[in-house]
């Protein structure tokens, strides 16, 4: 059985607008965004807008909903940043190495005899995370 879900998370904050983020494309449904720790050109966080833990709890209307939006910024960050490759991840709960507990899912854009960064790594300044989100918006469109 896992925890309740904590409306003061910090994904849950950045839906209210309490902290800004990088945003990249949201819907009725989904947020996306970038990454402040990112283990690569790219990384970004799609969330759902609706309150979930994580997989486990997470109403399967929603979950398609954002899977949705995972493939589409999948697809414009790997064009965005000319990747050959991409890792979509997500944790459930700490031992399955969880550290926020809104349901989200990295995407990562990866390249050829690239590894990617350690797991929260340094912040990116903001003005990178800024062109990076323009470069995903400016893909999304010419899809």
């Amino acid at each position: 059985m896992t925890a309740a879900y904590d409306p003061n998370n910090i994904f849950a904050k950045i839906l209210r607008g309490e902290i800004p983020s990088h945003k990249i494309c949201e819907d009725d449904e989904s947020f996306a965004f970038m990454d402040i720790m990112p283990r690569g050109p790219g990384h970004s966080l799609v969330i759902p807008k609706k309150p979930a833990r994580n997989i486990l709890d997470v109403d399967p209307t929603s979950l398609a909903a954002v899977m949705r939006t995972v493939q589409k910024v999948g697809r414009a960050a790997m064009k965005a940043f000319d990747a050959q490759g991409l890792t979509v991840q997500q944790f459930n709960e700490v031992e399955g190495g969880q550290v926020v507990f809104h349901l989200h899912f990295h995407v990562m854009p990866r390249f050829a005899g690239i590894a990617l960064k350690p797991p929260a790594g340094p912040m990116e300044s903001p003005e990178v995370l800024a062109e990076n989100a323009a470069r995903i918006k400016a893909a999304l469109e010419k899809s």
